[in-house]
């Protein structure tokens, strides 16, 4: 019933939802009118007045500083973390390595229940690496399965191959967590105001990702999504669907013996550069130490090692440009993301409704609230970087009203945001054209996964 559930909305969604920059084009109207009927502006007195105020807190001027413009380092590194994660994952160690753990299922929950284990686990090492290493991960235990007559439905296995997306934003790529671990990426995202209101300019990896908390949070849904995947493997033949394995062959060009030839397929040169990569990575681990690691550092651990796995610059190029096709979203909607953020602060409408919500809410309640807002808000922003934009302002001053540590709201705003990606495929279409599953066939799965971990979730923000 659930399963059927699942389908359901996704048919709704599919037959309803806008393209997600229609959305963020939609979202940014209605901030301009809430800013414009609810909004309160220092100094300012007429409407047309009050309208100049606001197109200047969009645009970004000395005295509304940022505007659209304030995300154009977040977006590059929300950017390069999905293009180091997805370079990484086509190298050929990582390929071979994918090669040899699809032939240990034996059966066909087995084979759901491995992929699953896999996409979760690079799925809290890197967003992108998960979503990728996922993909083709449940495209070639389809492969192996069918060479050893054992059959497996195509869907269930590109479900579990997603379940990285489910647990992203409590790993080492979550983009709420790193960008609050120093004061300038902070302040990149968030308003002066918001920051003003908490005791501490950042927070350290060990109060986010690290936290007891959050090691219980990953650390369950680690075991609990495989075993719910195990659970939900079709039994009768006809519920089965093999998944249609197409190989990407990729097509070398031919070696020409020319010096630019060799320095592009040259280990020397890559190896050099992720030397120096390495070295600065470790020298910031002895001065600064990895609870401050942030996205840069992620970034450049992430690339050092995608360019020693590819071995040459021509094949990491290659792999980085198929990545970067993912970074439409981001380019072209995270302006916007910062444009709404802008007025909504400027206008005062964000401490307004933290101070209303606070006044709701209370230490308990307010982690929860915040979740399931954060929830509802990613179907509508399938951005976890852009969400954080848009909610955590809210999120931190409402946790400020409610006494509730700022840690524990990162995190709040974290776990929905990464909740409702089972309902919300847009970060899914990468994995859907390698193992060619529609979308609609995915969600009904991924749908009884989420109502697990949603409760394993709320569980873990009630007892810490």
């Amino acid at each position: 019933m659930i399963a059927k559930l699942g389908r359901v909305l996704t048919n709704v969604f599919s037959k309803s939802a806008p393209d997600p920059f229609v959305i963020a084009i939609g979202l940014t109207l209605v901030a301009a009118v809430l800013a414009l009927t609810l909004g309160h502006y220092e100094g300012v007195s007429s409407l047309s007045e009050k309208a100049d105020a606001m197109i200047d807190s969009w645009r970004g001027t000395s005295e509304y500083p940022g505007g659209i413009w304030k995300f154009l380092r977040f977006g590059m590194q929300m950017s390069l973390i999905l293009v180091t994660g997805h370079a990484l994952a086509a190298s050929k160690p990582v390929s071979k390595m994918i090669g040899v753990l699809a032939s240990i299922p034996r059966s066909a929950p087995a084979a759901a229940a491995l992929v699953g284990f896999i996409a979760v686990l690079f799925g809290l090492i890197n967003w992108g690496l998960g979503l990728i290493v996922g993909a083709l991960f449940a495209r070639e235990v389809a492969k192996v399965c069918a060479q050893r007559g054992i059959k497996v439905h195509g869907a269930l296995l590109a479900a579990a191959g997603y379940m990285g997306l489910l647990v992203w934003h409590g790993g080492f790529s979550g983009s709420a967590p790193l960008v609050m671990t120093n004061e300038v990426d902070a302040s990149g995202v968030l308003p002066a105001q918001v920051l003003e209101t908490m005791d501490v300019k950042h927070i350290p990896l060990s109060d986010t990702l690290l936290s007891p908390m959050n090691l219980f949070v990953a650390g369950g849904l680690l075991l609990i999504v495989p075993m719910v995947l195990w659970m939900l493997t079709p039994k009768a033949d006809e519920e089965i669907v093999p998944m249609q394995v197409v190989e990407n062959e990729r097509v070398d060009e031919a070696r020409d013996g020319t010096f630019p030839d060799w320095v592009e397929r040259s280990p020397i040169v890559v190896w050099l550069l992720a030397g120096m990569l390495l070295w600065a990575f470790v020298r910031f681990s002895n001065t600064s130490g990895l609870m401050k690691l942030g996205p840069n550092e992620v970034n450049v651990f992430m690339l050092a090692i995608g360019l020693v796995m590819h071995g040459s610059v021509r094949s990491y190029v290659v792999a980085a440009e198929d990545g970067a096709r993912g970074c439409a979203g981001i380019i072209l909607q995270f302006p916007l993301y910062a444009g709404i953020m802008a007025l909504l602060a400027s206008s005062g409408l964000i401490n307004d409704f933290s101070v209303w919500v606070g006044s709701l809410a209370n230490e308990t309640t307010a982690p929860l609230f915040t979740f399931f807002s954060a929830g509802t808000v990613n179907l509508f922003v399938p951005s976890g970087g852009g969400q954080w934009a848009i909610q955590g302002p809210i999120a931190l001053q409402t946790g400020a009203q409610a006494g509730v540590d700022p840690a524990k709201m990162v995190m709040a705003v974290a776990y929905g945001d990464q909740l409702t990606n089972m309902l919300q495929p847009f970060w899914a279409l990468p994995l859907l054209a390698i193992t060619r599953v529609k979308a609609r066939e995915i969600v009904g799965y991924t749908a009884v996964v989420m109502l697990v971990a949603g409760a394993w979730m709320m569980l873990g923000l009630l007892i810490f």
